[in-house]
């Protein structure tokens, strides 16, 4: 069985926190990215919430039988999250276990899923899109 890999670097951030929130995803393997506004969250929420829309992006581009042979390696600036993750945090609020089982029940779709930690300069296109969206939502609520 060949493996492939797929390197995905997400983002997610607040305008004040919580405040107005965004994602934003570059699946640089696959050479796409994708920015969301969702609402109002916090910089956690957000962060867990890129993951989420990148994994699940993952698979839906692939397909199901590919994904179980994909490794897919989660760069994210967020320590914390990726901590978390790995196991090295506890998880003490309801809302952030919710989407940590989130991202834990995504994972058997695939070989394998590891997170790692960068610095927030090597996450810059990833960071750029989460900027893109909540800008674009201002500039929206402004024409309102």
């Amino acid at each position: 069985m060949t493996k492939e890999s797929i390197k995905m670097f997400t983002d997610g951030g607040s305008r004040n926190n919580p405040g107005p929130a965004a994602i934003g995803v570059w699946i640089e393997t696959l050479n796409k990215k994708y920015s969301e506004y969702i609402g109002e969250k916090t910089n956690n929420e957000a962060e867990y919430e890129a993951l989420i829309f990148g994994l699940k992006k993952i698979k839906s581009l692939i397909g199901k039988e590919k994904a179980k042979k994909t490794e897919v390696e989660c760069y994210l600036d967020s320590e914390l999250v990726v901590k978390q993750l790995n196991h090295e945090y506890k998880l003490s609020e309801k809302h952030i276990q919710d989407l940590f089982i989130k991202v834990w029940n995504l994972m058997p779709d695939f070989q394998k899923v590891s997170f790692c930690h960068i610095m927030r300069e090597e996450n810059k296109i990833a960071d750029a899109l989460v900027n893109e969206a909540l800008d674009e939502r201002e500039k929206q609520g402004s024409l309102l």
